[in-house]
This record gives C-alpha cells, structure tokens and sequence, in this order.
C-alpha cells in the first residue's frame, strides 16, 4: 500500500455507499482525500473521521453538484483546503462518483422534469466538475468516472436512469484522447448490482434475485467496486485511459 502518497483526490458523492469505500480505499493508498458532499454533512464527516481512524488524511467539501453555481462554490473550497494543508492546489485524482439513482419509471411516467434531474446530476456535473479538476490536474493525473452496468443491459424502468449514465462513458472516451498530451487517464469504470447500504439490500428476496444476475452469484461489494477504481487511479493503470472497466461481476455475460 502507499501507492497514492503524496497524491490528492476529490470523490464526489463521498458521505455514504460506494463513494465512501472509494474514498476509504484511496486514502489507504496513501491519498490526501477530499470527501465530498451534496446534502450529507454529519454523513461525509463520518467518511473523514473513518478515514483518520484508519491512518489516512480526509476533508470534507460540499456543494450540491446539480446546481451549477454550487460546482464553483465546490472548487473553491477545494483549493483552499488544498493550499492550507500541503501548500499547493495540484488535484492528481478526480473520482466523478455522485449520482442521482431515483426510483424505477416506465418510460411514459417520465417528466421531463425528472429527466433533467437524472441529466443534471449523472452527466451535466461530472463534466463540469472534470472540465474544473483538469485547472488543477498535473500530469500522471487520473479521472474515474463511475458509470453502470445498465449502460449495457435493457431494464425500461430504469430508462432516465440509464441514458444519463450512458453519458459518463462518451465523457469518458473524449476527454481521455484530448487530455492524453497532458499525460492524464480518464475512464470509467461500471458498477452492477452493488450493496451500498440502500433499504433495498436489506430485503433478503430482493438480494436474492440481484444475486442471479451475477456469474458469482453474489451482489457486489462496496470493496469489489473500490478496488477497481484504486487501480485505476494508480501508476499500474498508466496505459489505460478511454475504457469502460466492467465491475458488475459477470452481470453482463448472459
């Protein structure tokens, strides 16, 4: 471990579920964190204090990233922090982690209202958060984006959802050849069915029947999905850059 020392990262949507693991895991690795949250301060705070609790350095910074005048207001705070505790504002991770899940909807309930939700959240933000980190990204740095299986597998009532995220991978692929002079990686990287301490997973049927979609027979852990995006956020994943990473277990096999 410690292949992050002297590394900084913001993980978005970093209070709770897979965010948090990624943060976690991160600063395991030797990364000056930065937890982020949109709405769950007492939440992100605890992500930080599990952090120093493990030996590893944490911050928190909010701002609700569906508003675009917050995604400043984020940034600033960002830099500021950075500055005060190692003297420079250099970002070397980018973990674009914060979504918007929602609730199942066939397609003809969806109003354009909640679409532009799904949109804001899952493909408006990671952009401009991304298009801010690289002011602040040297080279070597790292982009993750987290994307999902569902990208890739037809599920109707998840169609916002889905759409949305299929953005992430197009983000993905374009910005990882423009920025590929400057010695940056961006991919992404897709979870599947994963327990992220939603309500949902602790319905044993329900785990059951997510469990079969996987060639492990299993639901995901939040540690399967941190891991991944550990490597890719490390020197070993230096000759990777514009790919979509399938963590969804083996969902995706048939």
């Amino acid at each position: 471990m410690g292949g992050l020392t002297g590394r900084t990262a913001l993980v978005t949507g970093a209070s709770r579920g897979i965010g948090r693991g990624i943060a976690r895991r991160l600063a395991r690795d030797g990364a000056l964190v930065a937890v982020h949250y949109a709405s769950g301060e007492a939440e992100a705070k605890e992500t930080a204090a599990l952090i120093h609790e493990e030996g590893g350095h944490a911050f928190t910074v909010g701002g609700d990233v569906s508003q675009t005048g917050r995604i400043a207001d984020l940034f600033a705070q960002l830099q500021r922090e950075l500055t005060q505790r190692t003297g420079s504002s250099a970002l070397h991770i980018l973990v674009n982690n914060a979504a918007y899940g929602g609730r199942p909807t066939v397609p003809e309930d969806v109003t354009p209202e909640l679409l532009d939700r799904y949109l804001a959240v899952n493909a408006r933000a990671p952009f401009l958060i991304a298009q801010r980190a690289l002011e602040l990204m040297p080279s070597g740095g790292r982009i993750v984006n987290i994307s999902s299986g569902i990208t890739r597998s037809a599920q109707p009532d998840m169609i916002a959802y889905a759409m949305s995220k299929s953005v992430v991978d197009q983000l993905t692929l374009h910005l990882a050849r423009h920025v590929a002079e400057r010695g940056i990686t961006v991919n992404s990287v897709a979870p599947g069915r994963t327990d992220n301490g939603s309500p949902l997973f602790s319905h044993p049927g329900a785990v059951a029947r997510m469990a079969e979609l996987s060639a492990f027979k299993r639901v995901g852990r939040v540690e399967d999905i941190a891991d991944v995006v550990a490597f890719v956020a490390s020197d070993d994943a230096r000759w990777i850059t514009g790919s979509v990473i399938d963590a969804t277990g083996g969902s995706l096999l048939g």
